[in-house]
């Protein structure tokens, strides 16, 4: 059995690597890293980044991380196909270095929160898996902003940019809700009165881009800085919170 450690990077930011990523980097006879075309290029070279000072003694594999068929009608079949192909890609990095007896793959943020990693792994199979937590987007996010994630006593709810534009904000929901995974700016569709939204993109890295304020007056200027700032870099990775009612203040 190979051992696979999932090692959670934070969002872009080398700091954010905490002394046990450091640890399992140090001891990997391989790290995989992924290739996103590119546009992305640079999410490969800081992964390659963080190999080079952690790692310098292991292997390298890159692949191409295959793409999602959005077109697919049935959401959840084409995620399991993409699931599977990327599966097969790992088989094939890892396969091609039959020697490496302990794999890390550097992952974006954590793969606990809105990642697949976890999934793949199982799907791959073959492995023994230890994860190494990272800093979340949403935990870099109310740092920036400087703010708690949760009014006082309150819930949150975490959800995805599609879901908050195909079900709206449901009645019985919580007050806050954290949104991943919104490339639409969903909140567009929302009824913005009372609403107020604290955003981040690049989180933690030079390019950071933070907005925050009343829904009506602030959405339109982020639809605007997410648009320019995606054009200019070629991607863009985001996040935010929403919070109505009448306790807006974080």
């Amino acid at each position: 059995m190979i051992d696979l450690s999932l090692i959670g990077i934070g969002s872009g930011n080398p700091e954010h690597l905490t002394l046990a990523a450091i640890r399992a980097l140090g001891t990997a006879d391989l790290v995989l890293i992924p290739r996103k075309g590119a546009e992305k290029a640079d999410l490969a070279e800081l992964r390659r980044a963080i190999r080079a000072e952690h790692s310098a003694g292991a292997a390298t594999a890159e692949f191409d991380l295959p793409e999602r068929d959005a077109a697919r009608p049935d959401y959840r079949a084409g995620v399991d196909a993409w699931h599977a192909e990327i599966a097969r890609a790992w088989q094939a990095a890892i396969g091609a270095h039959p020697d490496a007896r302990r794999v890390a793959l550097l992952v974006w943020g954590d793969p606990s929160l809105y990642d697949s990693t976890l999934r793949i792994a199982r799907l791959a199979g073959g492995f023994n898996v230890t994860v190494v937590p990272g800093l979340t987007a949403p935990q870099l996010l109310t740092a920036a902003h400087g703010i708690p994630l949760n009014a006082v006593g309150a819930p949150v709810l975490t959800t995805t940019g599609r879901r908050l534009r195909d079900a709206g904000w449901p009645e019985d929901e919580p007050d806050t809700v954290v949104v991943m995974l919104d490339g639409d700016c969903a909140f567009r569709h929302l009824d913005p009165d009372g609403v107020s939204i604290w955003w981040g993109a690049f989180l933690g890295m030079p390019e950071q881009m933070l907005r925050a304020g009343p829904l009506a007056t602030v959405g339109p200027e982020i639809v605007t800085a997410r648009a320019d700032a995606r054009a200019r870099h070629g991607w863009i990775m985001d996040t935010y919170i929403l919070r109505r009612g009448t306790d807006r203040e974080a």
